[in-house]
């Protein structure tokens, strides 16, 4: 698996993990939304700081973004459709 495939599943997992839209995700990062989605279907390659950003967001290291990832493991489920009040 490349390394932007490997960033691009970690971020997803990271976020529905941590149940955010990518709405809202974008907003705690600092970031458009459309280049959250950009980033999770592996069309972008974000600097370091924009990964950085986004972990801080997601309550993680910046590691997590290259855990390697099987490529036998499903991807993770989409969140409930619909809008979601903002974290706690």
């Amino acid at each position: 698996m490349k390394e932007q495939e490997t960033v691009a599943r970690n971020l997803r997992k990271l976020r529905v993990r941590e149940k955010l839209s990518q709405e809202a995700l974008a907003v705690d990062a600092g970031i458009d939304r459309t280049y959250v989605s950009r980033l999770e279907r592996g069309l972008e390659n974000p600097t370091v700081s924009v990964l950085s950003r986004l972990a801080k967001a997601l309550n993680a290291k910046i590691d997590d973004f290259f855990v390697a990832v099987s490529p036998n493991e499903p991807r993770p489920a989409p969140l409930p459709s619909g809008r979601r009040s903002k974290r706690k």
